[in-house]
This record gives structure tokens, sequence and C-alpha cells, in this order.
């Protein structure tokens, strides 16, 4: 276990956002800058061009406007280093009509371009960190613009302003600014060389992973650790420790990872989310992550945060010094 910890998932985006300076004039200034970037989404997945193993998702104005035709790109995500705009559009059902979708699932085509969902770009080691980083901001940010079209004061309808960064009710001017949900992520330890992990029914057969839940209001992050391990697991949990974050736009959330110590250990799981909960030494851990577990149990792709906190374990280390 002496090698690097393979990459994390959706944290390289290295935009300048610069939300809070934004003007009226940000929106139509970037859309004119010759060296504008433009993420397309259709239909929940995203268009790029595909070269054998190369996936290339970002296009250049004219290729986006090709794709757009009349419809007008109003999110813009931020600037690269040297000052090129990012932005990032979801094309209307009569766009992806005019365009024509081609095949089914996963051999989906838009416009002759490939399609890609975002958990597939996610695993794809292809893609850099920085435009897989973007991708997950542009999902979460197009994702809230969808289900904030109207004022949860008054009800009045919405629109987007400082090209994208917020919305302002038009009937009673409330501000309304992106959510993200934080959800507890916990690999939680016994002391004597265990973990433990559950399974969901949704989960691939044969997958485990950590327990995790989401954070409530007037709730710290370690209680909701506590909490939630003995919800699920029927666990008493004392000591928790950060170990790192990451954006989940599936579809807004931050998760949170903490690694804890379990304060009993006899295990009363909650049928009603988990299938199956139990603990896990070292060994069969480790034979889980090189693939030889003699039973085929597997763990979360390296792109998952739940993977890093079970390397973590593996690794006797309690956070992710690389993630901070």
């Amino acid at each position: 276990m002496s090698a690097p910890s393979p990459r994390l998932g959706f944290v390289g985006n290295r935009l300048v956002r610069d939300g809070e300076l934004r003007t009226e004039t940000s929106l139509a200034e970037a859309l004119d800058h010759p060296e504008a970037g433009f993420y397309v989404q259709a239909a929940g997945q995203w268009l790029a061009h595909q070269d054998g193993d190369a996936i290339r998702p970002l296009f250049g104005r004219a290729e986006a406007q090709a794709l757009l035709g009349s419809q007008e790109a109003e999110l813009l995500l931020g600037h690269t280093g040297d000052g090129q705009p990012r932005l990032a559009v979801r094309l209307s059902e009569a766009r992806i009509a005019a365009l024509g979708m081609e095949g089914e699932g996963a051999e989906r085509r838009l416009g002759g371009l490939s399609l890609f969902d975002l958990r597939t770009l996610g695993l794809h080691v292809a893609l850099d960190a920085d435009t897989e980083g973007q991708l997950a901001q542009a999902a979460h940010l197009l994702n809230w613009h969808d289900s904030a079209r109207f004022c949860g004061r008054c009800g009045g309808a919405t629109v987007s302003e400082a090209a994208g960064f917020r919305r302002r009710c038009t009937k009673c001017d409330h501000m309304i600014f992106p959510r993200t949900d934080p959800v507890s992520i916990m690999l939680v330890q016994d002391g004597a060389g265990r973990c433990l992990m559950g399974r969901q029914p949704h989960f691939p057969a044969g997958m485990w992973s950590c327990l995790a839940g989401f954070i409530e209001a007037g709730e710290t992050i370690e209680d909701a650790v506590r909490r939630e391990t003995f919800e699920e697991a029927g666990i008493t949990v004392g000591a928790v420790c950060y170990h790192s974050s990451q954006p989940w736009p599936f579809p807004n959330s931050l998760m949170i990872g903490c690694t804890a110590e379990a304060l009993t250990t006899e295990i009363q799981f909650d049928g009603a989310e988990l299938e199956d909960c139990r603990w896990f030494d070292r060994e069969e851990v480790r034979a889980m992550l090189e693939g030889q577990h003699p039973q085929g149990l597997t763990l979360p792709a390296p792109f998952a945060i739940a993977h890093h906190l079970i390397r973590a374990f593996l690794e006797g280390r309690e956070r992710d010094d690389a993630f901070l």
C-alpha cells in the first residue's frame, strides 16, 4: 500500500469564480471572449468529442454556437488562470429534437457527438482533473438553476443574475444563492483492526462501502457521524476525525469524509436503509481493494471518497493531507 493514492474525483477544479465581483456585463463579456469554452449538457449527459480513449467535452465558441442555435448560455463557471471564460449550458428539449438524438443507452449520440454521464466521466482516467472538476461544478449549478425557477417566499418567477451566480425573484426581489447539501460519510473503526461497512439495496452486486447520511439542521459534522452510525448500524461512536471532502453533484451534495471510533461493536442495522452491515478486518479489506476477495466482494471506485477513506484505514492514516 505504499503507492500514491489514486485521484479523488471532482476535486480538481481550478477556475477563478469571482462570484461576488460579477457585474451586469460579466456574462456578455465572457460570451464575447475569443477563447471562451463551453460545456454542453443534453438530457442529463455531457456532449463530447471522442477519439479512441480521448474525451474532449469542452467546445469553442463556434462549435458551441452551432449546438445552441438561438439558445443562450447564462451560466459562467469562472475563468482559467490566464483569463479564459468557462461557461455551461443545458440544451432545451426543442434544441435536442432539432439536433437529432441517435442510438440508445450508453451508445446515444447527439449532432454527431458522443454523450457521457458524469459518473462515467469521473471514472475515465483520460479526463484531466481540472476539466472533471469544472463539469461537476457545472452539473451542480445547472441542477440548482433548474430547481430554483420559482421563489420559495412568494412563488414568483426567478431570473438568473451575475452570470449564474445567483437568482432573483421578479415579484419580491428575494435573492437566492446556490444550494449545497452537506453529507457525512464515515469509516468507523473498532480499535482492533476492523472497520464497519454496509450495503445499500441499489449497490452493485458484491460492493460494500462506508456509511453516510445528510447532516441535519442545527447539527455538527461530528454529531451527524454519531447519529447516522447509530441509526444505520446501532453502533455508538466516540471520537470523530475529519479526513477530506468531495463535491458530489448528484445532484448537489458536499461529501464530508470522516473516520470515527466505535465505542460499541454489536451491530443492529436498519433494514430500511441497509440490506447488510458488518465488520471487516484489514486483510479482508485489502483483498477487496486488490480485487482478490474469495467471495468477489468489492469497494467503491477510486473517484469516490469512500474508496479513499477505506484506503486510509489500510494505510493507518486518519486523514489525507493531499486533499486538504
